[in-house]
């Protein structure tokens, strides 16, 4: 038991909440998902569930089919194991050892300074609920816990075909509850490096550090259309103006945690000749008042902070002209909306991690598209920027997206069964952020996918929260649908 488990106590429906918490208690970054999964399969074998491990590291729980059900047509229930470790700056949290610490505010639950992890593990306690509910009508089920899903879709990627007996598959991977999902967009990583050539620090000159942060991030899918502040690409700003007026020496630079999450804060180390620090103080309030206005109701938090730093060594002039030219010019957001789903992002772009120093950089964009081809285009076009200056950029983890099926008769009986339960019409939504169907449903052909789940909003970031009711108005639907395929 952990300090934050009476918040659990009372919430409804139990049997979610409860798996819930267990989760929260379990470290599970993406790579590192062993314990949790360890835990779930010891869960499973109590329980006297069959279970496997793949190569890939993913669990599989089977549960056999309640009497008088057999022939049901077999259900996969699927969700990931990981979840994006993100804190705030200043808050003591170790993603490796420390639990999740969740509280109740107005109906949701929420981790102030961390990610909550509801994405994914509200999904994945909703599929261990069904598991442990002996009263559910239910055909053959499966569920279906992958690994690696945050940091490059490498569970679903490495999933054997046939592997699934069953043909239906539900993701509770979603973050709108009253929503079906019936495709995604695909993605593509473009990790860029190349070495450095340090300088010497020039004698009497000082060194300083400046943090930009107050941005809310958020899911580099979901949020991209907000046109949410990137750290990275912002501070990149500030410093290219800097450059105009000051004879700037970068030591180095470093933004982003994660590959799909907006970039919160990043920071900079520079030098500057002695007695520049007045000039300095007011050109940055000028930068952070731009900063502000530009983007007023949206991220208008964003702060530049100047501190005292030390340095040892500075990067070259050539390499600090190439990183901060290429990262200035390189893409960002939203690249082109989609024409055949309204309302829709086709394409985009997230700056996500970026690290420099003096002897070595490195920074990872993460393309998302509808169109295998678009997400291909952008990469290209990135590969092509830092080829100009002879830099080394590779594209890798490419993973499909999900092509809309209207016609899925999965998708019917969902529907069916929302308005027969709910008494009111649900929404079909393609989305631009990536889930593992496209995957999996290429792996394994003919299986038909819907997605759903409860509200989660900030995902990825901390301060990530899901909605209670929503919950619970999961779960039963969720029984409903399994309850409807094994009856009728």
């Amino acid at each position: 038991m952990t300090q934050s488990d009476h918040v659990f106590t009372g919430l409804q429906p139990t049997a979610v909440w409860r798996h819930f918490a267990t989760l929260c208690r379990i470290p599970r970054a993406s790579k590192a998902e062993g314990p949790v999964r360890d835990a779930l399969q010891s869960w499973a074998h109590g329980r006297g569930l069959a279970t496997q491990v793949d190569e890939a590291g993913n669990l599989i729980i089977r549960k056999r089919a309640c009497p008088s059900h057999e022939h049901a047509p077999g259900v996969v229930l699927q969700g990931h194991l990981d979840m994006v470790c993100q804190a705030n700056n200043g808050t003591a949290h170790d993603f490796s050892r420390d639990p999740i610490s969740p509280t109740l505010r107005e109906g949701w639950l929420v981790a102030d300074n961390t990610t909550l992890g509801a994405d994914n593990g509200i999904g994945v306690a909703l599929i261990l609920a069904a598991l442990d509910d002996d009263t559910l009508p239910h055909g053959p089920l499966e569920a279906l816990l992958t690994v690696d899903e945050e940091a490059g879709m490498g569970g679903a990627q490495g999933l054997q075909p046939g592997t699934l007996e069953g043909r239906l598959m539900l993701n509770l991977d979603t973050e709108d509850w009253g929503e079906f999902y019936l495709g995604c967009a695909g993605g593509v990583d473009v990790n860029v490096s190349r070495p450095g050539t340090p300088a010497t620090l020039p004698q009497g000159w000082e060194t300083w550090s400046l943090t930009l942060a107050g941005l809310r991030g958020g899911h580099s899918g979901v949020d991209i259309h907000e046109e949410r502040g990137n750290a990275i690409k912002l501070l990149v700003r500030v410093l290219r103006s800097l450059e105009h007026t000051q004879a700037l020496r970068l030591a180095g630079l470093a933004g982003g945690t994660a590959r799909n999450a907006l970039p919160r804060e990043a920071r900079a180390t520079f030098a500057l000749p002695a007695g520049q620090r007045g000039a300095l103080e007011i050109a940055l309030a000028t930068q952070q008042a731009e900063l502000r206005e530009a983007l007023r109701g949206v991220d208008e938090g964003v702060t530049l902070t100047l501190a005292a730093a030390t340095a040892s060594e500075l990067m070259s002039s050539a390499d600090q002209a190439l990183w901060l030219a290429s990262l200035h010019a390189a893409p960002h957001g939203v690249r082109r909306r989609s024409l055949s789903v309204p309302g829709v992002v086709e394409t985009s772009n997230n700056i996500g991690v970026v690290e420099l120093g003096p002897h070595a950089g490195s920074c990872n964009f993460m393309v998302r598209s509808l169109l295998d081809s678009g997400s291909a285009a952008l990469a290209d076009e990135i590969v092509s920027l830092f080829a100009l200056s002879g830099t080394a950029a590779e594209v890798s983890g490419h993973y499909p997206g999900w092509t809309p099926n209207p016609d899925s008769p999965l998708l019917a009986r969902c529907q069916r069964v929302f308005a027969r339960d709910f008494g009111q019409a649900s929404c079909v939504k393609v989305i631009h952020a990536g889930l593992e169907c496209g995957i999996l449903g290429a792996s394994h052909p003919g299986m038909d996918i819907v997605s759903f789940g409860p509200t989660i909003r900030g995902a990825h970031a901390p301060g990530e929260r899901v909605e209670i009711a929503s919950v619970g108005k999961a779960w039963q639907l969720l029984r409903a649908i399994l309850t409807d395929i094994a009856t009728r």
